[in-house]
């Protein structure tokens, strides 16, 4: 999708079931092995009572829907903040969402929210990509 054809409001979204070889996947890629991610006994004596994936791996199927589909090919990712409002689990299904929000000269500012597979917003935040 080029500049012309883009709108305010426009959206798009991917989603994912998130499975234990991902989480290691991650790991293995980034170098993140924190127990909470890739040791089931330790995880289970935290907070969250088992394993939970990465935020970043989470997070990171907002540049996918960028990427490929909402502007797609040829955009260039500017700016992302991000607040982690729940753990995400293995075998969670997510499903990253964008909305365009501003459209100024090449810039296009988006908000992005993930969800999982009970509606929950795990992941908010705001993107600015230039196409």
């Amino acid at each position: 999708m080029n500049k012309e054809e883009m709108k305010i409001g426009d959206s798009a979204s991917v989603s994912k079931t998130l499975t234990e070889t991902d989480v290691y996947n991650f790991a293995n890629i980034c170098g993140d092995f924190n127990p909470l991610h890739v040791d089931e006994k330790e995880a289970e004596k935290s907070r969250f009572g088992k394993r939970i994936c990465h935020g970043m791996l989470v997070s990171s199927f907002i540049s996918t829907v960028l990427g490929m589909y909402l502007p797609g090919p040829g955009s260039v990712y500017l700016e992302q903040t991000l607040r982690f409002l729940l753990p995400v689990y293995i075998g969670d299904k997510i499903t990253a969402n964008v909305v365009v929000k501003e459209i100024k000269n090449k810039i296009v500012k988006l908000e992005t929210v993930v969800v999982n597979q009970n509606g929950e917003v795990v992941i908010n935040g705001s993107a600015s990509i230039m196409i």
